[in-house]
């Protein structure tokens, strides 16, 4: 094979691949759907000061986080809230209502517990058929 072939050879296959991808996932590519909507879910994990602080540094931190919660639920820009009780490393969940990934992702790094670092917070995607969650904007009357 001359040499100048192999990394042409690496490019096709480089693409073909993700070719390839793209037709294992077709939501990727293909046009919105009308009747799916996208939210973002921040999944809160112990951040690396978990269990750290002063015990009224905490009560402060947990105070503002409240405030946090409550201002972006009144904002219609969190759906839903609340931690897991299992005492496991995930600590909670978000479902942010929002116009881009980029904005959950600020709104998710405002938490005061995050920005402490008792908290981290990865955000996703997350895709549903409208009205299967309750938002005021797409909920189905019953």
């Amino acid at each position: 094979m001359p040499p100048r072939l192999l990394p042409t050879l690496l490019i096709v296959g480089l693409a073909l691949t993700s070719l390839a991808a793209q037709q294992k996932k077709p939501w990727l590519t293909a046009a919105p759907d009308p009747e799916v909507t996208t939210y973002y879910v921040g999944l809160l994990t112990k951040g690396p000061n978990a269990g750290t602080g002063m015990k009224a540094e905490r009560k402060k931190t947990l105070t503002e986080q409240t405030a946090y919660i409550d201002r972006l639920a009144k904002e219609g820009k969190l759906l839903v809230s609340g931690p897991f009780v299992d005492n496991g490393d995930w600590q909670g969940i978000y479902i942010y209502k929002c116009d881009s990934l980029e904005e959950a992702r600020e709104l998710a790094a405002s938490d005061p517990e995050v920005k402490a670092g008792r908290l981290k917070i990865e955000v996703h995607p997350w895709q549903t058929a409208k009205g299967s969650i309750l938002d005021p904007e797409f909920a189905r009357p019953r």
